[in-house]
């Protein structure tokens, strides 16, 4: 039995994504359609599990390059299976656990940074991280 395959109205109305993103996500090769004889856009069924997949991680703040890299292992472009689908958030949840190690380093350094006010100073940890512009002298080094 052939699978049923759905308009880019459909696959918008189903999955609760715009065409516009649709296409875009086409574009960048996250998910594919094929054309009919009409030359419109038909999606086979399996698209609304890739976008359901797209969606959580752009939910969870992962690039659309991390997402597309970790499609492309998919064979022929399916959906993850359920294995798969746990090897793809335990990388994501890897790169997530040293982003928020990251934030919370930033904040932190934020933190100490507000007595100052000018973000400007030599040795300031944000704007000029282990002073690499330091050896240029005081003051703002990267404003012309």
């Amino acid at each position: 039995m052939a699978t049923q395959e759905l308009s880019v109205g459909e696959v918008a109305k189903r999955s609760g994504v715009a065409v516009s993103a649709l296409h875009f996500y086409e574009r960048k090769g996250l998910i594919r359609s094929l054309r009919n004889a009409g030359n419109q856009r038909r999606f086979p069924r399996d698209v609304l599990r890739r976008l359901a997949v797209i969606r959580v991680a752009q939910r969870v703040g992962m690039p659309l390059e991390a997402v597309g890299a970790a499609l492309s292992e998919l064979p022929e472009g399916r959906t993850p299976t359920k294995a798969e689908w746990a090897r793809m958030s335990a990388r994501w949840r890897t790169e997530l656990d040293e982003r928020i190690h990251l934030l919370q380093f930033l904040r932190d350094q934020l933190t100490g940074c507000i007595g100052c006010g000018c973000l400007s100073l030599k040795r300031c940890r944000l704007a000029n991280p282990d002073d690499m512009l330091g050896e240029q002298g005081d003051g703002p080094q990267r404003w012309e």
